[in-house]
């Protein structure tokens, strides 16, 4: 995100009369936890009711896999999981700690099915009436901070696995290849890169691989 595609997407919330800031902050890799199995496969997917953010992307892939989505707000989770309205769910290891989601749920597969994080924006007109000089100057610190960020976020995410196998989540590293596989059979990339455009597309490519 700090390479061509990055820019892109920069260049594109710009066009919506947005500042945004050079960096992106890092919420990390998403992973699967669940009350009833571990997920091994795209195969353990299969019906399985899953909560995800109210997202049409997040619905749209776990749709791809079969499964179950179901979008609730974040501040209904735990209650969700603990009276099984779903089984599961799906957040970077930092978000299952904070939220204590280990309490209610049993198993997290390291799917790394989606990453995220979060640029800084500002509203054009106000950043405009700043001094150049103190733009800069905000500019720079949030910048810094970004990746000051990362840093916090990589050494966190680091012992958190081992913490939260002490609170008694059991953990499997399930291989990436046959999620990916299921994805483009079931037409999620051709979707989205519809979606989002063969520029976007293309850039995305760049960096991946070959998705679709």
């Amino acid at each position: 995100m700090d390479g061509d595609l990055g820019g892109y997407i920069r260049g594109e919330i710009k066009k919506a009369g947005l500042e945004v800031m050079d960096k992106i902050w890092d919420n990390g890799f998403r992973q699967t936890t669940s009350s009833t199995k571990p997920i091994n496969g795209p195969e353990d997917f299969k019906g399985f009711k899953i909560r995800v953010p109210v997202s049409p992307l997040w619905t749209s892939m776990f749709k791809a896999f079969d499964a179950a989505p179901a979008s609730i707000n974040f501040s209904e989770v735990y209650s969700a999981l603990q009276t099984k309205v779903v089984e599961g769910q799906e957040n970077p290891l930092a978000i299952i700690s904070t939220a204590k989601l280990y309490e209610v749920q049993k198993y997290c597969s390291l799917t790394n099915h989606m990453w995220d994080g979060f640029w800084f924006l500002a509203n054009r007109r106000a950043w405009e009436k700043l001094p150049e000089d103190v733009r800069a100057i905000v500019a720079k610190n949030i910048n810094a901070a970004a990746l000051k960020e990362r840093e916090d976020t990589a050494k966190l995410n680091a012992g958190l696995q081992q913490d939260l196998a002490s609170k008694g989540l059991t953990f499997n590293q399930p291989q990436t290849a046959p999620f990916r596989d299921k994805l483009r059979a079931a037409g999620f990339y051709s979707e989205w890169r519809s979606k989002y455009g063969e520029q976007a597309w293309g850039l995305l490519e760049k960096s991946v691989g070959k998705l679709v």
